[in-house]
């Protein structure tokens, strides 16, 4: 038995002498588990609600990537929509997800007929206020309303004066003349229009409480938005943050307004360029029409400009023109 035994440490030894330093470890590193299989693809149902390929064949990424907090429409990490519409009008139809985009409380960038406005939809409060956190301005700076026609006005304001048997001008008739263009008049605000409109004081030169100013632009794009919504927009218009100077390249409004506000915008429609020409801002609120700014409209015959002696000839234009 002890030699059986002598004669296999014999041969364990002799085997480990033919394979010279193959130590235990070595031995099993080739015996390692097989890889697991990869996992199975995950799949996602869409919603009934999530647009088309068609309706992003239509939109254009802003041109840099916007950070978004919750406050907006879109989930962090996607883009704003961007809108590349022709200025002449003859493809409007890339409007639709924009239309739908207001109705759902969204803020964003539009062309009128002289600058870029961030708009929101009136009905809306709460677009409203953010809008307001957008642009930087408190509650006592006053914001404009565009209208599609000038029934909207006489919903949400008392309207322009008709005339009467105790003397006063029909200005209504003379105001037809040049609407749709680029003015802003300011008006009365009726009960209609929600108390976030107005401002909270006479921090402005041109109007007491309850007045807000109106517009009914002149271009293209921005009545077919119009015409499509259910009442008017909210505006104010795009300037730079530091500077009292309008910024009039669509795509520099994106890149500046997205990048600088986290509750930023939802979207910008690209219209072109702009000039720095506003509109010319006609106060209506007192006996006569008189201009508190001039801009891009030319002063007609029955307004008064600003720092000018009210005579007897603007009301006489008025009559006539009516």
């Amino acid at each position: 038995m002890a030699s059986a035994t002598a004669s296999g440490a014999s041969a364990a030894a002799s085997a480990a002498a033919a394979v010279p330093g193959l130590s235990f470890r070595r031995a099993v590193v080739g015996l390692r588990r097989p890889a697991a299989p990869p996992p199975p693809l995950r799949t996602w149902r869409l919603r009934a609600s999530f647009p088309s390929s068609s309706f992003f064949a239509t939109l254009k990424r802003s041109p840099k990537r916007l950070k978004y907090s919750s406050q907006r429409l879109f989930k962090k990490g996607e883009g704003m929509v961007y809108v590349k519409v022709d200025p002449s009008g003859e493809d409007t139809w890339k409007l639709e997800p924009i239309i739908d985009l207001i109705k759902e409380g969204a803020v964003g960038v539009i062309p009128t007929d002289t600058v870029y406005s961030i708009v929101c939809d009136l009905k809306n409060p709460s677009s409203i206020e953010r809008l307001r956190r957008i642009k930087g301005i408190g509650d006592s700076k006053p914001l404009s309303i565009l209208c599609h026609s000038l029934k909207d006005i006489d919903t949400y304001t008392t309207g322009f004066p008709r005339g009467n048997n105790q003397g006063q001008t029909n200005i209504f008739r003379a105001v037809k003349h040049c609407l749709p263009g680029p003015y802003t008049f300011i008006l009365p605000a009726s009960k209609q229009l929600p108390k976030q409109c107005i401002r909270n004081g006479a921090t402005t030169k041109y109007a007491q409480r309850k007045h807000v100013g109106v517009r009914i632009p002149d271009d293209v794009i921005c009545q077919a938005i119009l015409q499509r919504l259910d009442a008017p927009l909210i505006c104010t218009s795009v300037k730079w943050p530091s500077e009292d100077q309008w910024i009039l390249d669509p795509a520099i409004i994106a890149d500046v307004y997205g990048k600088r506000y986290t509750i930023g915008l939802d979207f910008v429609v690209d219209g072109g360029l702009r000039v720095a020409d506003p509109s010319t801002v006609v106060d209506m609120t007192g006996s006569y029409p008189r201009i508190i700014r001039q801009g891009k409209g030319p002063k007609l015959d029955w307004m008064v400009a600003e720092g000018e002696d009210h005579g007897p000839q603007p009301e006489l234009a008025v009559l006539q023109a009516a």
